[in-house]
């Protein structure tokens, strides 16, 4: 089965930060968008393996996210 989650991607001095946000545990950094994005998905399956091995449930929340736009002048 496979689940769409939201990742977050920052950028940082040292070059990208990338989070699941439905799982805030999942979190990785690389120093291209690229790299940051391979991690973040290895790191997810990572942890759906772990959590299998010790019989949690996976972390799928029902929710969504959106963009909101709000004037800052």
């Amino acid at each position: 089965m496979v689940n769409g989650l939201t990742a977050k991607y920052v950028k940082t001095s040292s070059g990208y930060m990338g989070q699941i946000l439905e799982w805030p545990e999942v979190v990785t950094e690389g120093p291209n968008l690229e790299d940051c994005r391979a991690s973040l998905l290895d790191a997810a399956q990572e942890m759906v393996l772990a959590y299998r091995q010790m019989d949690k449930e996976i972390p799928v929340e029902h929710s969504f996210f959106e963009t909101i736009l709000v004037e800052m002048a």
